[in-house]
């Protein structure tokens, strides 16, 4: 399968060389003459370097051949992440560098989308929120109630999140996993 240039999309996954690319960043530039072209920043799913690449309307790109599957978080060991593929039970072993920042929000049993290569394991994304616990903050200042005032605060997954002033140790928290930002204070039944 082919992509033109008019599918061109951020997250699109394309194939260079072989190799899997994800579509980063994307732009559309149309000069005073001449055709448009459409500047993009493709990002090696295997290697994580980065290219910068123009292509002119009309080029086209071939398709990656990646797949996507459910899969489970079962546990860390070491640097490497082990997850569980939900249909077939097979387990995956991922590196910290391919996890990337998806480690702070990984919990015990979690359910995940894994991406697949060639039946190698490429990356992971955790779902768009979750929800996790406060395990350690400084307590707010007595009245601090300016707006928009935000601490760090330690969740039990190691990972540190700007919350705001009112959030205290215990308190869960939803998270969202694609930019890190906490959402709201929830209470888990």
């Amino acid at each position: 399968m082919q992509y033109n240039t008019s599918d061109f999309r951020k997250g699109l996954k394309v194939q260079i060389n072989g190799e899997p690319y994800l579509i980063t960043e994307f732009n559309f530039v149309k000069p005073g003459k001449g055709s448009a072209l459409y500047k993009c920043k493709l990002k090696n799913m295997i290697r994580g370097n980065t290219l910068d690449r123009t292509y002119r309307g009309g080029e086209s790109l071939e398709a990656a051949d990646v797949e996507e599957t459910d899969c489970q978080f079962l546990y860390k060991q070491g640097d490497m992440f082990v997850f569980m593929d939900n249909e077939t039970f097979d387990q995956y072993e991922l590196s910290a560098d391919k996890v990337g920042d998806a480690w702070k929000y990984l919990t015990d049993g979690m359910k995940c989308i894994m991406t697949l290569f060639n039946e190698n394991p490429m990356t992971v994304a955790p779902p768009n929120h979750v929800v996790l616990k406060v395990e350690y903050c400084e307590p707010g200042a007595k009245g601090d109630t300016a707006t928009n005032v935000n601490k760090p605060a330690k969740v039990d997954t190691g990972a540190e999140i700007l919350v705001p002033i009112f959030v205290n140790i215990g308190d869960n928290i939803r998270v969202d996993t694609r930019t890190g930002d906490y959402v709201e204070r929830v209470k888990v039944k």
